[in-house]
């Protein structure tokens, strides 16, 4: 685990080191972060001013953001991207994982299923930190996260609904752990309510703000 940790404080530490040594500076730095800084925290609703929680993923979080430092004192906009749980894409991560067991009827709820599970489209991963770019008033964090975040349960109820198969039996917990491996068990049954307030208010519109039509897209099952 020491490993995950070092490999992201380290790379962004030489960057921004690196950055803030040169002659001609970047206008802006945006460093990859998580919602993993909030940790489990049920269903308190988590904006960018929130604290941070407890446990591994916080920690590497708080250090991952810290590393970047040296930029930010060299006068470079740094931005800090708090990438949802999920980012939907068809071909990997976690709905990539979650596509063959759904598709066989056994996708349903993880544990009890009422934790809160944050995800944003591909499209708006990619157009909300262009945004950020562009934008010279943005720094600081960001919740890139879609606004209609669901609780685990619903988003397997229309993830079944799209792709017409049955979502109701449980996950068993040796199942999660096959799927999506020991940090995997954590991400999927950790709650994190996590609002895109600083998206909202910069004026940021949402692709697909609403989960059945984002899933429908990058699936290209329409109906």
């Amino acid at each position: 685990m020491e490993i995950i940790k070092s490999s992201r404080t380290e790379s962004t530490g030489l960057l921004a080191k690196t950055l803030a040594g040169l002659e001609q500076k970047p206008e802006v730095f945006l460093v990859a972060s998580a919602i993993g800084y909030y940790g489990n925290r049920g269903d308190e609703e988590l904006l960018e001013s929130s604290d941070p929680g407890e446990g591994y993923l916080s920690e590497t979080c708080l250090a991952w953001e810290a590393s970047a430092q040296p930029a930010k004192d060299a006068g470079i906009r740094t931005i800090h991207a708090r990438t949802a749980g999920i980012v939907l894409d068809a071909t990997g991560g976690g709905l990539g994982k979650m596509l063959l067991p759904a598709k066989l009827g056994a996708g349903g709820p993880i544990g009890r299923g009422r934790q809160w599970l944050s995800w944003i489209s591909m499209d708006d991963e990619v157009y909300a930190m262009h945004h950020l770019l562009m934008t010279e008033s943005c720094e600081g964090a960001y919740n890139l996260v879609s606004p209609g975040i669901v609780q685990q349960k619903r988003f397997a109820k229309v993830l079944g609904k799209v792709l017409r198969r049955p979502a109701f039996i449980p996950t068993p917990p040796f199942g999660v752990w096959i799927l999506f491996g020991k940090m995997g068990v954590t991400l999927t049954t950790d709650s994190t309510r996590v609002v895109p307030g600083r998206l909202q208010e910069i004026g940021y519109r949402f692709e697909h703000p609403t989960l059945e039509p984002a899933l429908r897209d990058t699936l290209g099952i329409w109906r």
